[in-house]
C-alpha cells in the first residue's frame, strides 16, 4: 500500500484533468476490473453542475531578481486549485491579495481551492511570505479550463446474493498523504483481498469519485440500484496515519455499518474517538443525505479536520506509515468480515440441548467449569431468527469472530440452523404440506389472524390459504 502511495504522491489531482485518468489508470493496472466511467462539463445532477475540466502545465512566481520563489513542480499544493491563466508582472502588494499562508504553521503549504469561481493564487508558507522583497514580481499560470469531463472508477466484485457492501473513496486532492491517498490505496488492497476470496455471501460496489461533485453524479447514475441492493457500506479515508482511530456514524446512527464499525473498533483499540453526524464533512454527506439515505459510515484513523496536518503539505508521505496503512485496512477488513458474517440462526430445538451427550460440556462439573457451557447456551438461546449474530455478539460482551467457531459447532451438530430474513427463510422453515399429514390421520394446521398479519408481506396468500384449507 505504501509503495502504492509513493507512487500516486506526485500526481496532481482535482476535480477533473489529466490527473484524475493517470490516477484511474494506475488503480486499473492493481485491478484490472476496474470501469473508468465519464460525464460531460455542464452535466447537471441535483442541485449541481460538473464543472469545467482543469489542467495545468506550469505555474511559477519570480521575485525582482528573476528567481523563482515559488514553483508547482516542487510542490503541486503552491498553485490554488482551478487557478485561471496568467502571465503578467504584478508588484507585491497587489500579489499579496492571491496569496494563502498559515500563520500559525508557518513552515506548512496550505490547500486552496476554488472550484466554483473563476481566481488565481498561490499557496506559500509564511515563513516563504514573510521573506518576500518589495518590487515587481512575475506570475505565470500556463493552466486551461475547457469543456471536458468529469472521470470516475466503479469496480463490481460479484457474491452469493445480489445485496451489496458499498465502498467509496475519493481521488481529487493533489499530494497529500492521509486526506487522500490513504483512501485510494486501502481501498484498493481491500479489493484485492476480496477479489482473492473464495466465497463471498454479499456483492461489492467500490468507486473511486472526486470528492463532493463525484459522488453526487454517482448517485444520480445509481440511485435506484443503491437503494435497492446496498444494505452496508464505507467511506473511506484518512486511514494511513499511526495516531488513532475514529468513526462517524451515519445519519441514522444505527444502521448495520455502524454496529459493525463500534463493535470492531471497541475491542480492537477501546480508546478509539467516536464522533456525531455533525461532525460529517467527506462523502458520508452525500450517500446519507435525505432521500438518498444509504447505510454508509466511516472508519478513519485520525478524522479529517481533526489533525493539525490537514490539507497542509505536511499531510505528506512522512506523515502516513506502512503501519498506519496497514492499520486502518484491517479495521475496515475486520468490519467487512463482521458484515458477511453476521447471519440469522434459529435453533432447532425446543427447551435447551443436552450438550453433554454431544462432547459440548464436561461431564463432571466444579465450579466455574461451566463458563464455556453458558456461553454456548446463551448463544442458543438468542437463535430466534430475529436477532443476528452481531446483536448476540453484542449481547454476550463477545467479539463476533470469537463466537464463529461455536456458530461452526453447532451447526454440525445440527443444534441451530440459517435463518435468513427474506421469504425463502420462512418458506424453509415452515413444514412442506406433504409432511403434515402422517400415514394414520390427517391433521389441519391453524393459523390465526394475528399469525397471518404477521406473516403478511413474507408468504404469500395462496401458500397461506393452502395451509388454512
Amino acid at each position: 500500500m505504501y509503495a502504492w502511495a509513493k507512487d500516486l504522491f506526485p500526481i496532481n489531482r482535482s476535480l477533473t484533468g489529466d490527473g484524475v485518468r493517470e490516477t484511474l489508470q494506475y488503480i486499473k493496472n492493481v485491478l484490472p476490473d476496474l470501469k473508468i466511467e465519464s460525464v460531460p462539463t455542464g452535466f447537471e445532477v441535483f442541485d449541481w453542475k460538473v464543472p469545467k475540466e482543469w489542467n495545468v502545465k506550469e505555474a511559477y512566481i519570480e521575485n525582482p531578481n528573476g528567481e523563482r520563489v515559488i514553483d508547482f513542480k516542487k510542490n503541486n499544493l503552491h498553485l490554488v486549485g482551478y487557478s485561471t491563466p496568467i502571465n503578467k508582472k504584478i508588484n507585491l502588494d497587489d500579489l499579496q491579495a492571491h496569496l494563502y499562508s498559515l500563520p500559525k504553521q508557518p513552515d506548512a503549504i496550505p490547500y486552496v481551492t476554488s472550484y466554483y469561481s473563476e481566481s488565481w493564487g498561490f499557496c506559500l508558507t509564511e515563513n516563504q511570505r514573510k521573506g518576500l522583497e518589495p518590487g515587481e514580481y512575475r506570475v505565470v499560470i500556463d493552466s486551461e479550463l475547457k469543456n471536458g469531463e468529469l472521470n470516475y472508477g466503479e469496480i463490481i466484485i460479484p457474491g452469493e446474493t445480489e445485496q451489496e457492501i458499498f465502498l467509496s473513496t475519493y481521488i481529487c486532492h493533489p499530494s497529500m498523504g492521509n486526506n487522500e491517498l490513504s483512501g485510494p490505496v486501502v481501498t484498493m488492497a481491500l479489493a484485492e483481498w476480496l477479489n482473492s476470496l473464495n466465497f463471498r455471501k454479499n456483492t461489492f460496489r467500490i468507486v473511486f469519485v472526486p470528492e463532493t461533485i463525484g459522488s453526487i453524479v454517482y448517485i444520480s447514475q445509481n440511485l435506484q440500484t443503491l437503494r435497492e441492493k446496498v444494505h452496508a457500506g464505507f467511506n473511506v479515508t484518512c486511514v494511513g496515519d499511526n495516531n488513532c482511530y475514529s468513526y462517524v456514524p451515519s445519519r441514522k446512527g444505527n444502521t448495520v455499518s455502524d454496529t459493525a464499525a463500534k463493535h470492531v473498533l471497541k475491542y480492537l483499540v477501546p480508546e478509539y474517538i467516536e464522533y456525531s453526524w455533525l461532525d460529517r464533512g467527506s462523502d458520508e454527506r452525500q450517500y446519507c443525505a435525505p432521500g438518498v439515505d444509504l447505510p454508509i459510515a466511516t472508519i478513519c484513523r485520525s478524522k479529517y479536520s481533526e489533525y493539525p496536518e490537514y490539507h497542509t503539505s505536511l499531510d505528506n508521505l512522512e506523515f502516513i506509515s506502512p503501519e498506519g496503512l496497514y492499520g486502518g485496512y484491517s479495521a475496515i477488513k475486520r468490519a467487512i468480515e463482521t458484515i458477511e458474517q453476521n447471519k440469522y440462526y434459529n435453533s432447532t430445538l425446543l427447551c435447551e440441548p443436552q450438550l453433554g451427550k454431544r462432547g459440548l460440556y464436561r461431564n463432571t462439573s466444579i465450579k466455574g467449569s461451566g463458563e464455556e457451557a453458558r456461553l454456548i447456551l446463551n448463544l442458543i438461546s438468542y437463535c430466534d431468527g430475529d436477532h443476528s449474530l452481531l446483536e448476540i455478539a453484542e449481547k454476550l460482551q463477545k467479539p463476533l469472530w470469537e463466537l464463529n467457531p461455536i456458530v461452526e459447532n453447532l451447526l454440525e451438530n445440527k443444534l441451530i440452523r440459517n435463518s435468513r430474513k427474506d421469504p425463502e427463510a420462512y418458506m424453509a422453515v415452515v413444514p412442506p404440506l406433504n409432511e403434515l399429514e402422517d400415514k394414520n390421520k390427517k391433521f389441519k394446521l391453524e393459523i390465526s389472524m394475528p399469525t397471518a398479519n404477521k406473516f403478511e408481506g413474507v408468504l404469500n396468500n395462496r401458500f397461506i390459504n393452502k395451509i388454512q384449507s
